[in-house]
């Protein structure tokens, strides 16, 4: 992984998230944000997991799973690439929302808002636009 992609992504044991959903969740993030452009190589499993000192088998699991819902495609031999297939995945409003959602809770995690803050804050906007 180059110096570039593993300022990318952090893993933080210590807030009660799972690491694969982590993991999860900012791949996605960077592939739906541009960060990872179509087409771009993304680091190898074997990579990711040495750089953020985690389980190859997580890091496995996470990109079968993201492969699975189009954000990435994995060439045989060659690598695994950045993919906009998930946009056929997300034609409907249901889709566009929760991809919308986690990209919201994922950068509030990031700026280190507590999971109750984020509930009440969601909460308190909803009541707004009512």
């Amino acid at each position: 992984m180059t110096a570039d992609n593993s300022v990318r992504i952090t893993i933080d044991d210590s807030n009660g998230i799972p690491i694969w959903l982590q993991l999860r969740n900012r791949l996605i993030y960077l592939i739906t944000s541009g960060h990872f452009a179509v087409g771009e190589k993304l680091p190898t499993m074997r990579e990711m997991a040495v750089d953020l000192g985690i389980n190859y088998n997580t890091v496995s699991k996470v990109y079968q799973d993201i492969e699975r819902d189009g954000y990435i495609v994995s060439k045989r031999g060659r690598g695994t690439f950045a993919s906009d297939a998930y946009l056929q995945n997300q034609d409907s409003a249901a889709g566009e929302a929760e991809s919308l959602t986690d990209v919201f809770i994922q950068q509030c995690r990031e700026l280190g808002v507590p999971r109750q803050d984020i509930l009440e804050l969601v909460q308190q906007r909803l009541n707004l636009v009512q």
